[in-house]
């Protein structure tokens, strides 16, 4: 039988290859000999969608289909489902035997009689089958088999193991460790597994494409792979703010199929389930504490029926998290809020979950609920958990007595489902309840916050956010903690608007604020709004607080500091602290900080020369932000997409970017953004050679011999500036710049701006001085872990020894090849095309796929049996440049040992047939 394929990219059987493939085998071997086989698997995991999909194939491919379901109430009704199955064969009974075809009417209760013998009815129905199949194939499919009656369980069972030479296959589905009547030992299985994460993914994706990220992890994490919860578990789902964060709630259809197997339990049992299910720890001594003087030898049932299991440490875990969910759907308001009053009472020693389970049993307002459940939001959020922070706030709302205290309260909620928890269009709608409760909670500096940062996000602009933030910290006594917040959005706003204008309100604030400033906060103030004034004070205490976060949980705190330390290049030393509020945005977490903390590890990740990752990262931040509604910090991950465009030589895909950057920070009057945009479009410039284009553009952010307080993107085109001021013969110009960075001290600031002033010293430098300066600044220590700006200074320097008074071909023609190298090993396009013209005209071209100048040189010091550090010595290189070289030279040459390097070395100086 040749069975056709079904169509590729079918929702229904996402992940289901192998099973697919395996029921094509099984359907040409039985087409063929005869063959049984037995799905099984949990329920809902998609056993009858694969039964449906092999009984189209068999039907395309000519076979006749005979199918029959178990159904759980005619398991009293004997021959029920054998009578489902074989009535279409009712023209093939008068072939049978009189004593078969006797025996099988009255069974399937066609024909009065007595009962005839089990043999001869099973008999009969195997004869019956064998006779349909001569004709053609033969299909016999049957769904639920662990609900088929007795007689008709071993109906089945008995033609299963009977096929062989007929050209019938026996295809049933069964529920993993369900019972009943059928007997499958010996016959074929095959367990239907769940769908793995990326198949469960992409079903949730192709069914419900707008889902928020934060439901569908929810959705991911309960179903477990299981189809049947995916594609009915986001239709039930609660994604409100305040939502409760604990077990999902269920359809009419999964509480039918998940709730079953809870039939059987006792009151006692269900009632010690129903505390599991709503603790979720699974702690044995919480719930002994919980159930009071019930025993916990009251969960064997539950356990004997594989609902539930105990882990290795001993804790009490559901088999599948829809099983506790549909023991919650099952009980009354009155149980639920019982059992979460028992809970409370057993947690007296963890007061988060305690108020959590407490207001869950309130029946109404409760002042003293409502305030531990207030407090209970702080560590939820200092352990990032924004999303719970939230729910603790809102229902500490609901429960408040007090109007005032129900204001604060969903304040306090729209704020960090704004400024944290990726809530920002929900947050609208709690600052809204918060005024109606009431009006005077619109004055606090929450609020303000809060409604800053919305209107920032909208269709707000800088100076209507810097007035309502700069007025309500002026005109009302304040708690620190909300003073601080409010000083450090309004230090955002400022550095946002770009204007020297909107500073002196910051300034006037945060000279009177209460002391001690957060470590934050006053960093952010110094280095990430004025990073050329750095003191070599505030640098250390900003390498301190740095390695303090070693152990920050706070995503705020983090991204705070990491901010400090964006513009002098100290994000790598972020780096885990960082990745780890990446995390907690992709568990649904804190999704807010972690677009920044994408952007800033995109930004290293340029600087490191790992451009696709931080293509990658740029991309992840631009869908969180889309999906959230984040206007204000998408633009900083498509000036990051624009950067990589444009050194790649992509300059349609860089103007449309910062385009598209300025549509929407123009009419906001977010001024910086043009800064931003300038770097982008001075890179793409040089890159095509327009220099002075590049000009123009380097010098709309910080004209020439000057570095303007406050523009921190100044040290991001001081190199560009000069290099193309000294291209477009603009050498005064050139040498203030150089001269203004080494005054501000800029080289102190990292390694990397270090090297990049240091090669605007080099190229602004005479001609019995530059040379000197080259070979200092790009052996600095950490140099060349910044390979497109080292790459850079190195072709500045190549070009200035070509064109030197002095010309000196053979060390440009070094020079030049290693810039390159980098420049093709980065993609880097316009700059290697640039490079290899350079190199051209210096009297060597780079032979194409052979070695360069300076790898030459590296190997035939290798082949003389110098070490690394050796060859570096003698070429100024460190050891690790060199072990680069030779893992780059080994392939090129076809060996794979030093002691190779001779002969292969050799071998290319002789001349080839023919020369």
């Amino acid at each position: 039988m040749s069975l056709p394929r079904p169509p590729d990219g079918d929702p229904a059987l996402v992940g289901r290859t192998a099973d697919l493939d395996l029921l094509r085998a099984f359907l040409s071997g039985a087409a063929a000999d005869g063959r049984a086989l037995v799905l099984s698997g949990e329920a809902g995991v998609g056993k009858t969608a694969l039964l449906d999909r092999a009984a189209a194939l068999a039907d395309a491919a000519g076979a006749t289909v005979l199918r029959a379901s178990g159904v759980e109430f005619e398991t009293d009704l004997g021959f029920a489902g054998l009578n489902q199955l074989l009535l279409p064969l009712a023209g093939l009974r008068g072939g049978l035997p009189a004593a078969h075809r006797d025996a099988l009417n009255v069974a399937l209760g066609l024909d009065a009689g007595d009962p005839p013998e089990r043999l001869l009815v099973l008999t009969a129905a195997l004869r019956l089958l064998r006779d349909a199949a001569a004709t053609g194939p033969l299909l016999v499919v049957v769904d639920d088999v662990q609900w088929l009656d007795r007689p008709s369980a071993a109906a089945l069972g008995f033609v299963a193991r009977r096929l062989v030479g007929a050209r019938v296959g026996v295809l049933a589905a069964a529920r993993t460790e369900a019972g009943g009547f059928f007997d499958a030992s010996g016959l074929p299985r095959h367990e239907v597994a769940p769908l793995d994460e990326p198949s469960a993914a992409g079903l949730l994706r192709a069914r419900f494409p707008r889902l928020s990220s934060g439901a569908r992890r929810r959705v991911l994490g309960a179903a477990r792979g299981n189809p049947l919860a995916l594609l009915e578990l986001p239709a039930a789902l609660d994604d409100r703010p305040g939502a409760p964060p604990g077990v999902l709630p269920l359809t009419g259809r999964l509480q039918a199929v998940f709730a079953a197997r809870l039939a059987d339990l006792g009151p006692a049992t269900r009632a010690l389930l129903l505390l599991a299910a709503l603790d979720g720890g699974g702690d044995p001594g919480v719930l002994q504490r919980a159930a009071g003087a019930a025993d916990l030898a009251d969960l064997g049932p539950a356990e004997r029926a594989r609902l539930v299991r105990v882990d290795g440490d001993g804790r009490l875990r559901f088999r599948h998290p829809l099983i506790g969910s549909a023991l919650v759907a099952a009980a009354t308001l009155a149980e639920r809020r019982a059992a979460h009053g028992r809970l409370a009472a057993a947690l007296a020693g963890d007061p988060e979950r305690r108020a959590r389970h407490a207001a869950e049993a309130a029946a109404g307002p409760d002042e003293g609920i409502a305030g531990r459940l207030e407090r209970a939001a702080l560590p939820a959020l200092r352990r990032g958990d924004a999303g719970g922070a939230v729910a603790a706030l809102v229902r500490a709302a609901e429960l408040s007595p007090g109007v005032g205290d129900r204001a604060r309260r969903l304040t306090s909620a729209a704020y960090v489902g704004a400024n944290l928890g990726g809530r920002l269009r929900e947050a609208a709608g709690l600052l809204s309840d918060a005024r109606r409760a009431d009006p005077a909670v619109a004055a606090s500096l929450r609020a303000t916050v809060a409604a800053a940062f919305l209107l920032l996000n909208g269709d707000g602009e800088i100076q209507l956010a810097h007035r309502l933030l700069a007025g309500a910290i002026e005109t009302s006594a304040h708690d620190r903690a909300d003073l601080f917040e409010a000083l450090h959005m309004l230090l955002l706003v400022c550095v946002y608007g770009g204007r020297p204008e909107l500073w002196p309100a910051f300034e006037d604030a945060l000279k009177t604020a209460p002391r001690p400033l957060p470590p934050a906060l006053e960093l952010c103030g110094a280095l990430f709004a004025d990073p050329v004034a750095a003191t070599p004070a505030s640098l250390r205490r900003l390498d301190a607080a740095i390695a303090g976060l070693r152990e920050q949980t706070d995503p705020e705190h983090i991204i705070r500091v990491g901010l400090a330390g964006v513009f002098i290049d100290r994000v790598s030393a972020c780096r885990d602290a960082l990745a780890r509020v990446v995390d907690l945005g992709r568990a649904g977490s804190a999704p807010t900080p972690s677009i920044n903390a994408l952007v800033a590890l995109a930004l290293e990740a340029f600087h490191d020369g790992r451009w696709e990752r931080s293509r990658a990262l740029a991309d992840e931040a631009l869908g969180v932000c889309e999906e959230h509604g984040y206007h204000l910090l998408a633009w900083s991950a498509r000036y990051q997409l624009a950067l990589l465009a444009a050194v790649r030589g992509d300059d349609a895909a860089a103007t449309a970017l910062t385009e598209r950057i300025r549509a929407w920070t123009a009419p906001r009057r977010i001024l910086s953004a043009d800064h931003y945009c300038a770097h982008v479009h001075a890179l793409a410039a040089l890159g095509r050679g327009d220099v002075e284009d590049a000009y123009r553009h380097a010098a709309s952010v910080a004209p020439p011999g000057r570095l303007p307080a406050r523009t921190p993107q100044a040290l991001w085109v001081c190199f560009d500036l000069v290099e193309a001021a000294v291209r477009t013969g603009r050498d005064a110009a050139a040498r203030a710049h150089a001269a203004a960075l080494d005054a501000a001290g800029v080289a102190a600031l990292s390694p990397r701006l270090a090297l990049l002033a240091g090669g605007a010293s080099a190229m602004t430098a005479p001609e019995d001085a530059f040379g000197a300066l080259f070979e200092r600044v790009l052996a600095g220590p950490g140099a060349e872990r910044w390979p497109f700006d080292h790459a850079r200074v190195r072709l500045a320097y190549g070009e200035r020894l070509r064109r030197a008074a002095a010309a000196r071909p053979r060390p440009a023609r070094d020079q030049l090849a290693e810039a390159l190298d980098v420049f093709e090993r980065l993609g880097a396009r316009p700059w290697a095309d640039r490079a290899r013209r350079e190199l051209g005209a210096s009297g060597r071209a780079r032979a194409v796929g052979g070695l360069t100048a300076r790898e030459e040189e590296v190997a035939a010091l290798a082949a003389a049996g110098l070490t690394n550090r050796q060859i570096g010595e003698k070429l100024f290189l460190s050891p690790r440049t060199v072990g680069a070289h030779l893992y780059r030279i080994f392939p090129k040459l076809g060996v794979a040992t030093r002691a190779a390097l001779r002969d292969a070395l050799a071998a290319r100086s002789e001349p080839g047939p023919g020369s």
